[in-house]
């Protein structure tokens, strides 16, 4: 994950494993409330506990844009029995990154997606066996197509993982389709940065596929390893944990971009 907010936390807040490893340091909290909720407010949709607004760790009240978004949020903290877990909040722990860190800062998470597409993984393509090459090629050239005839841009595909030099015509059209709300752009920055391709944050924003779909394409060399190899315990564990963040993420891009 690049630092994006070094300065701030040494890691960008919307690096959904930094978050946890933030919220999980030090005793488990008890639930100290007897209910969640939902409220309208000036701000938006704020998350309550006991009719009291919930704060993110810098002390700004927890809010969300649309009322799906804040009830996901409301139903994590409702879930939570003797302790609250933060690895089961995958809402909250977007929420306070966007509130927090990203709502003044829309064009610095814009950029920081934007540098994925000079090494995004759809462009760097297996040489061999051809089973590979060609489910490659299958999950992933709809989606440079799609990039190449509705938003103009055309990048130039490579064999291994030698670095190619992108044209900056094709990154800048890509770029200025980006969504300009903190939520949208943060949750792009999610599945970008889940994926290591911001072409599929953006063909999930945009309907092209869905999540499942593209949740495939980001692993599809690792799943032809798996078919070749077996499983590798550490590394499932991991991969669980990450489409925990990566559904959420995916299910807020589109209550904020429905099609």
């Amino acid at each position: 994950m690049r630092e994006l907010f070094d300065e701030v936390a040494g890691k960008s807040p919307l690096d959904p494993e930094e978050a946890v490893r933030r919220t999980t340091r030090g005793p488990r909290r008890k639930r100290f409330y007897a209910k969640a909720g939902v409220v309208e407010t000036p701000d938006g949709f704020a998350v309550t506990l006991d009719d009291k607004a919930v704060r993110t760790p810098s002390g700004r009240a927890l809010a969300a844009p649309i009322p799906e978004i804040a009830d996901a949020i409301a139903a994590e903290w409702e879930a939570q029995r003797e302790f609250i877990d933060p690895l089961t909040m995958p809402f909250t722990r977007f929420a306070n990154s966007v509130v927090d860190a990203v709502v003044e800062r829309v064009d610095a998470v814009a950029d920081d997606v934007a540098k994925y597409l000079g090494s995004d993984l759809l462009f760097y393509r297996a040489g061999h066996p051809e089973a590979l090459v060609s489910r490659e090629a299958a999950l992933w050239d709809p989606v440079v197509f799609w990039a190449a005839e509705t938003l103009g841009a055309h990048f130039i595909l490579a064999e291994g993982i030698v670095h190619v030099r992108q044209p900056e015509p094709a990154v800048a059209a890509v770029r200025a389709t980006f969504p300009g709300d903190p939520w949208s752009i943060a949750a792009l920055h999610v599945v970008t940065t889940l994926t290591g391709s911001a072409l599929l944050a953006l063909a999930l924003r945009h309907g092209v596929l869905d999540a499942d779909q593209v949740w495939a394409a980001a692993h599809v060399d690792e799943d032809w390893n798996i078919e070749k190899w077996g499983v590798d315990q550490e590394v499932t564990a991991r991969r669980a944990a990450r489409l925990v963040d990566f559904k959420a993420a995916a299910r807020i891009l589109g209550a904020l971009n429905p099609r």
